[in-house]
């Protein structure tokens, strides 16, 4: 009988700041990082989860990934990995560490880092990417997957499992269309704050030669400095590649209106994250006071409970959802469910670190099984740091490709994890000997 060996944690950052790679109005001086987590087993399976960060508390997120370890530690492989519904649930609701949260914050994105981890081990033993895993899954085993806690008066286990029953029309020929043609991307790579004019000139025509239709900037700097640079932006990509914009809930309510509508000139597609993700009913004023502009966000929705607000409330236009802001896999799988119940689209947030490579499953399995369709749908996608992964996401002419390997997509080089781990690693102790 196989049992649970070691979590061990590490934490990875690497110093994007200098560069100001992924810097926006709030985040100022982000250094991309990840608290990274490897469960592995007394019979040599081992499993790989992560939290992205932007850096300093990295340390917290891995410190309360080595506590939720304690409850895995020794307990049947099998077990666990085969009802990953429950597993999820004896983390997610432990009565000693949901006082920190209840289900948000550190302690949820802890649990969501090993939750992911054990989706790995169960993937890896199936021999499927998660993607492809999920869509073969039965309806059944998906919906006791999801924790309905909270949710069931906008969608029941008998929701779920009409959608997924729909959802099964169809799937072989959509699961053949995703490996050979993929799923459509946008970039933020151009639109960084921090950047020059001339870099996001040259990166937004190149990112429109390389097939992507959408790209990203972000915006609430000054109301000067964002009509330039979406100027600049359009004339560098024409008038009929999207361009979205995000203020990472920089913005008061009325503040938001008014910045959004003196941009209406440039045609943004849609406006993220423009007040606090816990607003709801701001968000809902927000959306019916810029249409057409699109309102979206989800990055930093804590869980599927706000998402369900949100769509309730009619506050947003397209859900994002990020793969380690929530408690792993189980909780996407609701959000999908959530989003496909009130026919929102989802655009997942990606970038960071392992964005890219973790929550592309979640689109792949969206339209395999679940809402067969990729109308004004389209994952995020950064070039930042995919050189550290066992397997690197992969986008080219503007889609990304489908993932082949076996599990989650978290699982990163063991020398990008020694070199970059802090504070200890190579590169940091160079860096910090300056």
């Amino acid at each position: 009988m196989s049992k649970i060996e070691s979590v061990r944690t590490t934490d990875v950052r690497f110093p994007t700041s200098l560069e100001l790679d992924g810097s926006d109005a709030v985040n100022v001086d982000p250094d991309y990082s990840a608290a990274y987590v490897e469960i592995t087993t007394d019979d040599g399976e081992s499993g790989y989860g992560l939290v992205f960060t932007c850096g300093r508390g990295n340390e917290i997120v891995t410190a309360a990934m080595d506590s939720y370890g304690e409850l895995l530690v020794g307990r049947d492989t099998d077990e666990l990995v085969n009802n990953l519904g429950e597993s999820s649930r004896r983390l997610v609701h432990d009565s000693q560490m949901r006082w920190l949260g209840p289900e948000k914050g550190v302690s949820h994105m802890a649990a969501g880092g090993l939750i992911n981890a054990m989706w790995d081990i169960r993937a890896k033993r199936e021999k499927k990417p998660l993607w492809l895993l999920l869509s073969e899954m039965s309806s059944e085993e998906i919906v006791s997957a999801v924790d309905f806690t909270h949710i069931r008066n906008a969608l029941t286990p008998e929701d779920a499992t009409d959608i997924l029953e729909k959802g099964q029309v169809g799937k072989e020929v959509r699961i053949a269309e995703l490996k050979a043609d993929g799923y459509p991307a946008y970039t933020t790579t151009p639109g960084w704050l921090g950047y020059s004019d001339e870099k996001l000139v040259r990166l937004s025509k190149e990112a429109v030669a390389d097939g992507f239709g959408m790209i990203k900037l972000k915006v609430a700097g000054s109301i000067e400095d964002d009509r330039r640079r979406l100027s600049l932006a359009r004339e560098a990509v024409g008038p009929d590649v999207r361009i979205a914009i995000d203020a990472n809930q920089r913005w008061e309510e009325q503040e938001a209106i008014d910045w959004v509508n003196q941009l209406q000139d440039f045609q943004p597609y849609w406006i993220e994250e423009p007040t606090s993700t816990d607003d709801i009913l701001a968000h809902a004023a927000i959306r019916k006071a810029v249409h057409p502009i699109k309102v979206v966000t989800g990055e930093a929705v804590q869980n599927r409970i706000i998402f369900k607000q949100m769509l309730q409330a009619g506050a947003i236009d397209i859900m994002q959802i990020d793969s380690t802001r929530v408690a792993g896999v189980n909780e996407n799988i609701a959000n999908l469910l959530l989003a496909a119940r009130f026919e929102t689209p989802v655009c997942p947030h990606a970038g960071g670190v392992g964005l890219c490579e973790l929550v592309q499953h979640f689109s792949f399995f969206d339209y395999a099984a679940i809402t067969g369709t990729m109308e004004d749908r389209v994952i995020e996608y950064v070039d930042h740091l995919h050189e550290h992964f066992t397997e690197p996401a992969v986008v080219s002419n503007g889609r990304y490709r489908a993932p082949e390997l076996p599990g989650i997509g978290a699982e990163m080089l063991p020398e990008s994890t020694s070199r970059w781990s802090y504070p200890d690693g190579a590169v940091w102790q160079e860096l910090n000997a300056r």
